[in-house]
């Protein structure tokens, strides 16, 4: 194609340009969904995330958050954070490795290693990238990385960069693990083998089998690696997550600040070797740039109140149970019990999933819609605080329940149905 004045035209997109893949037809029903007001994502939140929340100058209870313990709100946290920064300033504009890291690393890596029971502990920046460069940096050439297939993102996608094979295995199925480890020590020239689960699944709040797959690692000489992410602070003696629940030994547990801790970063803790190792080539913490001292003082206070105030987390159990049973009366399915704050709200369609998000936060309820192919089906995720309250908790639960009483989403269903086949009327002449 050619300009007007005969030249090339630079707008024509070249063959194979990697923009195509942008038009992709998931593209068209995102606007779809927010010219209809059913986009669930990238919402923006008026206030700080406490049980309670300013969403577009209203209040709303939030069951949408990771906030388990409660503490982003809480004054300690806020001054630890606040202090870190006028001793450190605002960032520290380097890596771990050169400039980066300040006497607050060392301490919150200490009290992380004492608290789960390990040697030693590595501060990373966010969570996402402790999955990515310890599994990258250890798998190599000939090993593998054995994941569930329910494992969190990170894992999955640090097994992919690792130079090593990635394995799956079903969910929470210790048969479909024996079965894999099995075939792979068959050939003795096959490597080293990790295995990668989550201790509490982030969607359904489910425990992994630990007992049964650390079983299965000393049986096949594997690494276990537990990501503690949703159970750290909430679950086990002193909320130290789900192996030190179980009783399981781990060769590596992973835990992050963003939930529980009321922060942002991560942290894998193990033997020392392994985290010296880490420390001198773990490409993520290598070139990224170090946390920011607010983060690191927010993450140490919280820890240490975690760890000391038990009735944290059982009031988090306790009201996910309260929630959790109140859904079931009201007959929606939220899977099988489980002690962890986090309670899935299952059935329906992308459409009709999406319509009960938005009735629910149209009667002050924020929850979390989940879509494939992020998960298998259509659900909603909403998890509690230790700070909400039974009022807060039936104030959502009466939401629900005026929902599914009313026949809320079956009626904007049809409405929207009948709205569409107008659109097409009217255009098609």
């Amino acid at each position: 194609m050619s300009a007007p004045d005969g030249s090339a035209d630079q707008s024509a997109a070249a063959p194979n340009d990697i923009f195509e893949r942008c038009d992709d037809p998931r593209m068209a029903d995102y606007q779809a969904a927010d010219e209809l007001g059913l986009n669930p994502f990238y919402r923006v939140m008026d206030s700080e995330i406490g049980p309670t929340i300013t969403y577009h100058g209203a209040s709303a209870v939030m069951l949408g958050s990771n906030n388990y313990l409660g503490l982003t709100t809480d004054p300690r946290v806020k001054k630890a954070a606040i202090e870190a920064v006028e001793r450190y300033g605002s960032g520290v504009t380097g890596s771990r490795l050169l400039n980066g890291t300040v006497p607050l690393h060392r301490e919150l890596e200490e009290f992380l290693a004492d608290w789960v029971g390990m040697p030693e502990a590595l501060v990373f920046t966010t969570g996402y990238t402790a999955n990515l460069g310890l599994i990258s940096t250890l798998v190599q050439a000939g090993d593998a990385v054995f994941c569930d297939s329910a494992a969190h993102a990170s894992l999955v996608d640090g097994a992919r960069l690792a130079e090593g094979d990635l394995r799956a295995f079903r969910h929470n199925r210790p048969n479909s693990l024996h079965r894999g480890l099995r075939t792979w020590r068959a050939n003795p020239a096959n490597g080293g083998v990790l295995v990668a689960v989550d201790g509490i699944y982030s969607m359904e709040g489910d425990w992994a089998p630990l007992g049964e797959i650390r079983a299965l690692c000393d049986q096949y000489q594997a690494r276990l690696l537990v990501d503690e992410a949703h159970a750290l602070g909430v679950v086990g003696p002193q909320g130290a997550g789900t192996a030190a629940a179980l009783g399981v030994k781990a060769d590596l547990l992973m835990g992050t600040f963003s939930k529980s801790l009321a922060s942002c970063g991560g942290f894998i803790a193990g033997p020392a070797q392994v985290i010296s190792y880490l420390r001198l080539f773990c490409r993520p913490i290598l070139f990224t740039a170090a946390n920011v001292p607010a983060s690191l003082g927010a993450a140490l206070a919280a820890a240490k109140i975690a760890r000391a105030e038990d009735w944290r987390r059982q009031a988090a159990l306790s009201l996910a149970a309260r929630l959790r049973g109140g859904l079931r009366e009201l007959g929606y399915d939220v899977g099988a019990d489980t002690e962890s704050s986090i309670v899935p709200v299952h059935g329906g369609d992308v459409l009709g999933t999406g319509l009960l998000w938005r009735a629910l936060l149209d009667r002050g309820v924020y929850t979390n819609c989940s879509l494939p192919p992020a998960v298998p089906k259509p659900m909603l995720r909403t998890s509690v605080m230790a700070t909400h309250t039974e009022e807060q908790i039936d104030r959502a639960l009466s939401a629900f329940e005026e929902v599914i009483t009313q026949g809320v989403v079956e009626a904007e269903r049809q409405r929207l149905v009948g709205r569409l086949e107008m659109e097409l009327d009217v255009s098609s002449h």
